[in-house]
């Protein structure tokens, strides 16, 4: 069997020094810091996620489900692009899988100019 070198009068392997955070698999697992533009970004796709899913439901709000969608999509895998956690990466998710819903219901109904582009 393989042994780690410890250090004198530890008894803790220099590997599990190094590693001060707690192992936790929590979805409100942090790095403690603030990211302000992170969550701003999951804010926002969220409430457009929100607005462009209850928006698809009803045919003739095909032109706001179909653009907050678009918006949510978008705003959403910008987030995801500079997300820092576990936390911020599942909200954009949700976030982004309503708007996708709201804006291809959105399409189906009418699409982006349906109505007022002839």
């Amino acid at each position: 069997m393989a042994q780690t070198a410890r250090l004198a009068g530890t008894g803790i392997a220099p590997s599990r020094m190094a590693n001060t955070r707690p192992a936790t698999g929590s979805l409100f697992a942090t790095d403690g810091r603030p990211h302000p533009l992170q969550e701003a970004l999951m804010v926002v796709t969220g409430v457009l996620g929100v607005l462009a899913f209850v928006t698809a439901m009803f045919h003739n709000l095909h032109l706001i489900s179909s653009w907050a969608g678009l918006i949510g999509i978008l705003t959403g895998a910008y987030g995801q692009y500079i997300s820092r956690t576990t936390w911020q990466r599942f909200g954009l998710i949700m976030g982004i899988g309503a708007s996708a819903v709201g804006f291809y219901l959105g399409m189906a109904h009418g699409g982006l100019f349906g109505g007022v582009v002839t």
